[in-house]
């Protein structure tokens, strides 16, 4: 309990650091354990066609798994970075993974993208 405890508390504080951060991702209880989620609770996901610090969702992609878009002050913290577009907008990653949500994903805590595509779409964990 205490270590579980102490890694939360050590997460609170990453998270803190940066305030454009903490409005943009959190780790909220899903059906399918803990995950990243946006501010409105819906699930956080990963695309194994992503490389480099680079989007490979554009397009329609986008419309059905809109990128988790980083605000003009956004700063980096911990294993998030920020990762430029194509359409030159800024998007939040995870170890250099950039983040979405599913369009068909309806309510916070749904987790219906995560194995989409052949299990191309991972669920963003903690």
């Amino acid at each position: 309990m205490s270590k579980t405890f102490a890694a939360m508390a050590a997460l609170t504080l990453m998270l803190a650091s940066s305030a454009a951060f903490a409005q943009a991702a959190k780790v909220a209880d899903t059906p399918k354990g803990k995950a990243y989620v946006d501010a409105k609770g819906m699930t956080l996901y990963t695309f194994d066609k992503d490389s480099d610090g680079k989007s490979a969702c554009n397009g329609p992609c986008a419309t059905n798994w809109p990128p988790l878009m980083a605000a003009g002050d956004a700063k980096p913290a911990g294993d998030w970075t920020i990762v430029t577009r194509d359409d030159g907008s800024k998007m939040w990653a995870l170890k250099g993974k950039p983040v979405y949500t599913f369009a068909k994903d309806t309510k916070p805590g749904d987790t219906t993208g995560d194995g989409f595509l052949n299990g191309a779409w991972h669920i963003a964990k903690p």
